[in-house]
């Protein structure tokens, strides 16, 4: 079985920093894309960014110059680093990996279970 656990988040000031880290276990055979989304209170998901197998990387308007997705493709895992955070970044954050499990010709969407980020004006 096939599992994203998130670490990290929390409550930072606004201007601050914080890092997210996602590491995924099982049996894989291959991970295509990794990204993070995130949904604030009151809204729908939103895509922050995406990274390829190899470190191609994508990001919505609102963090980009500000969020950097680092990929790990030995250790399976995804990270986002978030500078100069602001209010309007609060959410809760989902890593999200395309993967294809061992012996399975099909890819599968998985998601970790989410993470607080709170920034304080």
């Amino acid at each position: 079985q096939v599992q994203l656990v998130e670490s990290g988040g929390g409550l930072v000031q606004a201007g601050g920093s914080l890092a997210l880290s996602c590491a995924a276990s099982g049996r894989i055979s291959s991970i295509d894309i990794m990204g993070w989304y995130r949904r604030a209170p009151g809204k729908q998901r939103e895509l922050v960014g995406t990274i390829t197998s190899g470190q191609s990387t994508n990001y919505v308007d609102s963090v980009k110059g500000r969020f950097t997705i680092s990929r790990d493709n030995g250790q399976k895992t995804v990270s986002l680093q978030m500078n100069s955070l602001a209010p309007e970044d609060t959410a809760v954050y989902y890593c999200y990996a395309a993967v294809r499990p061992a012996g399975s010709r099909r890819q599968y969407d998985y998601w970790g279970q989410g993470t607080q980020v709170t920034v304080s004006s």
